[in-house]
């Protein structure tokens, strides 16, 4: 029996035309304003803190191939139970993250770098259980550049210095955030 599926073809076509096409104008069609403002965000502090652009700009569109390629796969049924099951513990370690990130901008002094390196660590691990066999070596290398990146102690304890330069930058994020998990979608 020949093992085609058209199905299967246009879920590759889609990953594949998405993969290239992953701009800031082709982002606002999958990700809503508050992720893309938040992006934006991540974008100036990676630059600013690697003093790099071109790093900076990949390792924001690492992050957003990698969203759109998972959000095809949950929009196909991709996914097995077991795999859900993953998903969710990954949503409330995101979750979890969100407001551990919130809560150390809000009370000045109180961040942890190995609170936040371990719950970036964790997603990332999580984020690599679930996407294991519907993705490709390159798209896994994507999620380790992108939390590996965010989850430097050297970039999180100088996105907290409650007067550091990046502090902006910070206020922004939370604020995003904050948007994010009132409104349910982490």
């Amino acid at each position: 029996m020949d093992a085609f599926s058209s199905k299967d073809m246009a879920l590759k076509a889609q990953k594949k035309i998405l993969s290239s096409m992953a701009t800031k104008s082709s982002v606002q069609m999958f990700i809503d304003d508050t992720t893309s403002e938040i992006l934006d965000e991540l974008y100036r502090v990676s630059k600013e803190f690697s003093g790099n652009k071109s790093e900076a700009q990949k390792v924001i569109k690492d992050l957003v191939k990698i969203a759109v390629k998972i959000g095809l796969l949950f929009r196909n049924n991709r996914f097995s139970k077991e795999e859900l099951g993953v998903a969710q513990e990954f949503k409330k370690k995101l979750h979890q993250g969100a407001m551990t990130a919130i809560s150390f901008y809000e009370v000045d002094f109180t961040f942890d770098k190995a609170v936040m390196e371990d719950l970036l660590t964790s997603c990332r691990d999580l984020l690599l259980r679930l996407v294991n066999t519907h993705l490709t070596p390159k798209s896994h290398g994507r999620i380790n550049h992108v939390f590996n990146h965010y989850s430097n102690p050297d970039l999180l304890t100088k996105l907290y210095e409650p007067s550091g330069s990046f502090r902006p930058n910070l206020t922004k994020i939370c604020k995003g955030l904050n948007k994010l998990v009132e409104d349910g979608t982490i």
